[in-house]
């Protein structure tokens, strides 16, 4: 048995180890203000207090965030998933099922097949998200029912080439 002594922050620590000698390196707590601890006798409340009061006093709890704010979402009932709905508004990221997903594509492509400048990129759009929509049925996704197929190609540059013609 190994025996080490440790000292934190002026105070001495003794620590046993089990380990062979030839093993053991030496373990040393990080430095770090904790809390002092409660006095023996002393009740929580009034311990409590003090630490507060003293904190108060030092200016601890000046120019905290969201200070003299309401806080957000109080009146919302209450959702498990609060923390990561928090986290993606704050990041500003969405979250869509693949299958909801994949429509939210289809429909972005055809409006990006309108907009395009010649009838290769328009040919080149419809076919990738045709490929998706082909794997996505193939295999299947998560979510609600996909409901698409591919779009026909022919049609969608017939009706890009009236658009363009005019």
């Amino acid at each position: 048995m190994t025996t080490a002594i440790l000292e934190v922050q002026g105070k001495t620590d003794r620590i046993q180890d089990s380990t062979p000698a030839h093993d053991y390196v030496t373990r040393t707590r990080p430095t770090r203000t904790m809390a002092e601890r409660k006095p023996p006798g002393r009740g929580w409340e009034s311990w409590i207090d003090r630490q507060i009061r003293k904190a108060t006093e030092r200016g601890e709890f000046e120019d905290l965030p969201g200070a003299g704010k309401p806080i957000p979402d109080l009146d919302k009932p209450f959702d498990e998933m609060w923390w990561v709905k928090g986290k993606l508004r704050s990041e500003g990221l969405t979250y869509l099922p693949p299958s909801l997903a994949l429509r939210k594509e289809a429909h972005d492509a055809l409006e990006a097949a309108v907009q395009a400048k010649s009838e290769a990129d328009v040919r080149q759009i419809i076919e990738n998200i045709n490929e998706q929509i082909r794997e996505a049925n193939r295999k299947g996704v998560a979510g609600p029912p996909i409901m698409l197929r591919p779009f026909d190609v022919e049609r969608i540059i017939e009706e890009w080439r009236k658009q363009h013609s005019q």
